[in-house]
């Protein structure tokens, strides 16, 4: 692998050299796949709480209960694969598995809560 001016030493190069040439490696970006979750599932939310408030006749609160349920899950399962996928084979892989489940089981507790109470349940 040929490397620009300044990377390697003797012709090869090591995994902290092309780490430097890419940039941060991605099991670095926990918290930024989990702002992304979080955002997504607020703007999920918002969506849905708009739709029930100014067009209720359009968007019966059964039908938010089932949109923003069916939502959350399936913002959370891909948020777990891409936090599982980017940790995986690494030393944080363990790390981070107290807070992926805190993180999802915080949502999940919101959306009930949301369901039980905000959409005229």
């Amino acid at each position: 692998m040929t490397l620009p001016k300044g990377f390697g030493t003797g012709g090869g190069a090591s995994s902290s050299d092309v780490s430097k040439m890419i940039g941060r490696r991605v099991e670095d970006y926990f918290g930024i796949i989990t702002g992304i979750f979080i955002a997504s599932w607020v703007g999920t939310w918002a969506g849905v709480a708009v739709a029930v408030t100014y067009y209720p006749w359009a968007y019966p609160p059964a039908s938010a209960h089932f949109a923003l349920t069916v939502l959350t899950i399936i913002e959370s399962i891909g948020y777990l694969l891409c936090v599982k996928v980017t940790t995986e084979g690494t030393a944080k892989e363990k790390t981070y598995n107290g807070a992926i489940a805190g993180i999802i089981t915080a949502i999940a507790i919101a959306t009930i809560l949301t369901d039980s109470f905000f959409f005229g349940g």
